[in-house]
């Protein structure tokens, strides 16, 4: 009985001082092209909240949108996918639902009420023939004018309500030796300027019929030809240094006040909150007409085999969506929260002006990546880079090209 009671006595010892192992953390390799400063802030949100979680992010950032999904795709048809990767809100997901390679996310979507919670345009945006393929993780408003408080005020200018105000503020801050526009010649930061121009010059129903099955009566509209004249000004108010500039070259222009102003998507926003400058401050922003164009980022999860690799996209899924993780990333990235039910007062002015303007729906308007294919964006791309770096073509000659582009292409 002595013996008995002593070995119930050690292996009683001996369980108080085994150390007990704990779970492994759920590893989420995540592969995304967030790599500038302001950026890479941002996404450090998700990768916090979710190793907090009980999670272990992985992170597997490629510089350029289009590196990015060409190597995650080819990971997922490779049979090696990741556990989650990035894409723009779009038709971009087409063939690998077509294909069978995404998860459909309806119970993460369901426990997280997205249908009464998403807007209109981005709901749609997420699914396929009723299910949900991507979780939207922002609200990116892609027409803002961003520019230098300081060069303003030495130009004597104040923000533009119109693409007239741009053209005759150009040579006011040229006379100060400011760069008037800031700007990335990169095709789809020209794409991004024209259409910047169409929904501010042509108003609303017009980008709406531009990249609609009546488009080419659209284009026909003598207002589309006035816009692609106010487009081709622009030109003359860049720097010789802008064919090949990074977007975030470009911000930072703004930010040192080389430059008075740049037209980029609000992801902008984030390298001024890098450099540590405040909206209403150093810089402001501006959207010019009632038009808001609305895009935003979301992420994928490829059909896993292990249960291991399901877990934690389901872990990725729940962090990821929540009200308070939705806050603090939006707050570093410049976009607004993709949950209309979030508190978002503690936000900045510019994102203020962005949540306004959301809940206005004659106001929304779809990022062009909602309306068209990649294929034909890619073929207006080219026609628009080539009409603003071409200074014989003639505004005729575009409206031809960009009309045959979207024949071609449809």
């Amino acid at each position: 009985m002595k013996l008995m009671t002593s070995l119930i006595a050690l292996a009683a010892a001996a369980a108080i001082s085994t150390p007990v192992l704990a779970a492994e953390p759920l590893k989420a390799e995540v592969i995304h092209w967030w790599t500038s400063g302001g950026e890479a802030a941002a996404v450090k949100v998700f990768a916090d909240a979710y190793n907090k979680a009980g999670g272990q992010w992985v992170d597997s950032a490629i510089a350029g949108g289009d590196a990015a999904r060409a190597a995650g795709i080819n990971r997922i048809v490779g049979g090696n996918p990741p556990t989650m990767m990035q894409f723009n809100t779009g038709k971009q997901l087409d063939e690998l639902v077509k294909n069978d390679f995404l998860a459909n996310l309806d119970a993460a979507a369901s426990a997280g009420n997205w249908k009464a919670v998403l807007p209109k345009a981005i709901l749609n945006a997420s699914m396929r023939n009723g299910h949900f393929y991507a979780l939207p993780v922002n609200i990116h408003g892609q027409n803002w004018v961003f520019f230098n408080q300081k060069a303003f005020a030495e130009a004597g200018i104040t923000a533009p309500k119109t693409w007239e105000d741009v053209l005759a503020d150009g040579p006011k801050l040229k006379a100060k030796g400011i760069i008037p526009l800031a700007h990335g010649g990169q095709k789809w930061q020209d794409k991004i300027l024209f259409d910047a121009v169409l929904a501010g010059d042509g108003g609303a129903a017009l980008f709406r019929k531009v990249y609609s099955p009546d488009a080419q009566a659209a284009i026909a509209d003598p207002k589309f030809k006035q816009v692609a004249e106010t487009f081709k000004k622009l030109r003359g108010l860049m720097d010789e240094g802008m064919p090949g500039r990074n977007w975030n070259d470009a911000t930072a222009m703004v930010i040192t006040g080389k430059a008075g102003m740049q037209v980029m998507g609000d992801w902008a926003k984030g390298e001024f909150l890098a450099a540590h400058q405040t909206a209403g401050k150093e810089y402001g922003c501006a959207v010019i007409g009632s038009g808001y164009i609305m895009g935003g980022d979301v992420f994928v999860f490829p059909k896993l085999k292990s249960a291991e690799g399901t877990a934690a996209q389901a872990l990725l899924e729940k962090v990821m969506f929540s009200p308070e993780t939705q806050i603090a990333f939006n707050m570093k990235k410049g976009s607004v929260p993709v949950r209309t039910d979030v508190e978002a007062t503690g936000m900045d002015s510019c994102a203020q002006q962005g949540m306004t303007a959301l809940k206005d729906p004659e106001r929304q308007l779809p990022s062009v990546s909602y309306l068209i294919s990649p294929d034909e964006d890619g073929a207006l791309q080219d026609v628009v880079t080539q009409y603003l770096n071409t200074p014989a073509e003639t505004s005729s000659e575009f409206v031809s090209k960009f009309a045959a582009a979207v024949k071609a292409s449809g």
